[in-house]
């Protein structure tokens, strides 16, 4: 138990590293879901593909998007913390 909770505490430092790759990766995401949706209307091809590309692209987006708000709730709580920490 000893080993565990001297290794299985992260610093702020590395908290930090990780808010900024999260945040690279998710506006990462963001831009390649942009860029198949407008390469997935080019071409000639039925309405049903198009649709079903729609479709498929509207549910990556919303998934990122509930991801991204599930990480801003948790960064929240993270700030809070340092903040109730700083006021004791």
């Amino acid at each position: 138990s000893h080993i565990v909770s001297e290794f299985g505490r992260m610093t702020d430092t590395e908290r930090d590293q990780i808010d900024q790759d999260a945040q690279v990766f998710m506006r990462t995401c963001a831009d390649a879901i942009h860029q198949l949706r407008t390469e997935a209307h080019k071409g000639v091809q039925s309405a049903q593909v198009k649709e079903h590309r729609t479709a498929v692209l509207d549910f990556i987006e919303d998934y990122l998007k509930r991801v991204c708000k599930l990480y801003s709730e948790q960064r929240a709580i993270r700030v809070k913390r340092v903040i109730d920490k700083k006021r004791l």
